[in-house]
């Protein structure tokens, strides 16, 4: 009986290209240390919300001590699985939902400002929502404007040569969202959008003069909307004077001070802190950072650092690793936001500048931040991955219409012409552009395999 020859597969073939998508892709290792490096911050952020707010909740009446852990876990699930989902989705798919999503947090940040929708906390209209969903807009304006940005510098490169090319839309739609935020009122937004931005821009090469006279301006905004304001300027002047209103302006800063230095080098103990409990305003979110310096100490605060450095390292590694100026532009945007908000936070803390009310990033209790960090996380982690397709335009070769062909930026392989099973090989002897094709269809001439 004669067996029949199983049959081989071409290796250019459509069915061999699908079974070999098919195989799993192993982790590089920026996106290993990443994954490590968000979930090492996540568990350390469980534990300090734990050890911060644990003692005023059970002292509370009828309060339940771990009733903020488990709000911070359950929405950090949900914020894991959305960081998942976004490490695996097509990035072009990003790039094409970034207006609507963009249009969805300015609709949101009026929302907000109109009677009866947004809710007010400590003299603050920043929050839409009711309990455990009530959320932030200015988080997502955060995320949807680094997405704009690197949308919008990717389409044209050349944009940021100039400040007028940069100004139209781009610096007109951050006004817009910083003067919005600035009415809830949240300084501290605005800051960490504006230097997100700023980094983002000079990654994307705009020229440093320009950078510096649009910095000396939101300097002198800022300088005069912290004089007009009262409790800014309360903030300010404690800042300068920390020992001016101990128990006014200054107390916060005065308090945290008192908990970093009981602390020492190696601390007080996990959960033994005693300014926590009714002494450390917002223990658990803004100030957190003093938590983790009386009970773990300088070592405590020093192994965070290293966290959120080694964090900043890999992510620029990784835009530095892209071939796709999108990709690129979005790893830096990322990375910048996240860099921004923990040294804010922690200058804040250490008495290095003004209180601003920043949280610190997978460490702090907060649903809104804690979601759109973990979310920015896994698109950080999609470009570490190096899958991200860039779309490349190809001509059809004689024609005129145009089709998009997805090509992996990391590989150096040539995009092949549009023309299906008829194109022709592409010789061994080397690249040969105009060769004639054999054939009477009215063309004397088609691009190769190899042409742009």
């Amino acid at each position: 009986m004669r067996i029949p020859r199983a049959r081989t597969q071409k290796p250019g073939t459509k069915k061999a290209t699908a079974k070999a998508d098919r195989r799993p892709s192993r982790q590089s290792p920026d996106e290993q240390l990443l994954w490590t490096i968000t979930i090492a911050l996540f568990a350390a952020g469980a534990v300090m919300v734990y050890s911060a707010s644990s003692g005023n909740a059970a002292l509370a009446v009828g309060g339940d001590p771990m009733g903020y852990l488990k709000r911070y876990l359950i929405i950090g699930a949900a914020g894991l699985v959305i960081m998942r989902f976004a490490s695996r989705i097509d990035l072009n798919r990003v790039r094409e939902l970034t207006p609507i999503l963009l249009m969805i947090a300015f609709g949101m940040l009026v929302l907000v400002l109109m009677p009866g929708f947004g809710v007010e906390v400590n003299g603050a209209k920043r929050w839409l929502g009711a309990g455990m969903l009530r959320f932030q807009p200015s988080e997502v304006m955060k995320i949807a404007l680094v997405l704009y940005a690197a949308m919008l510098i990717a389409q044209n490169p050349k944009r940021v040569q100039s400040i007028g090319s940069l100004a139209n839309p781009l610096f007109y739609v951050i006004a817009a969202a910083c003067g919005l935020i600035m009415l809830q009122p949240d300084m501290g937004t605005d800051l960490v959008i504006c230097s997100t931005l700023g980094l983002l821009l000079i990654a994307a090469g705009a020229q440093l003069k320009d950078l510096a006279k649009v910095g000396a301006v939101l300097g002198v905004l800022v300088l005069l909307m912290s004089i007009l304001e009262p409790y800014r300027m309360a903030r300010l002047t404690s800042f300068l004077h920390p020992d001016h209103d101990p128990t006014g302006a200054g107390y916060q800063s005065q308090q945290a001070r008192i908990a970093i230095g009981s602390g020492g080098i190696f601390g007080v103990g996990l959960g033994e802190s005693v300014q926590k409990i009714h002494y450390m305003p917002e223990a658990h979110t803004d100030m957190i950072l003093a938590v983790i310096g009386e009970e773990l100490g300088l070592m405590g605060i020093g192994v965070l650092a290293t966290l959120y450095t080694g964090l900043i390292f890999v992510g620029l590694r990784a835009a530095k690793n892209s071939r796709d100026i999108y990709a690129r532009l979005l790893a830096v945007g990322i990375t910048s936001m996240l860099a921004s908000q923990a040294l804010l936070n922690f200058f804040a803390v250490l008495g290095m500048a003004p209180l601003t009310g920043v949280p610190l990033p997978f460490i702090s209790y907060g649903g809104a931040n804690l979601i759109i960090m973990l979310s920015a996380m896994g698109l950080l982690i999609n470009v570490a991955s190096g899958r991200h397709q860039a779309r490349v335009r190809v001509i059809r070769g004689g024609g005129r219409s145009e089709s998009h062909q997805r090509t992996k930026p990391h590989t150096q392989r040539k995009v092949a012409a549009a023309g299906g099973a008829r194109t022709p090989s592409r010789p061994r002897g080397g690249h040969n552009e105009n060769r004639r094709r054999s054939g009477g269809n009215g063309r004397s001439r088609r691009s190769g395999p190899g042409s742009r």
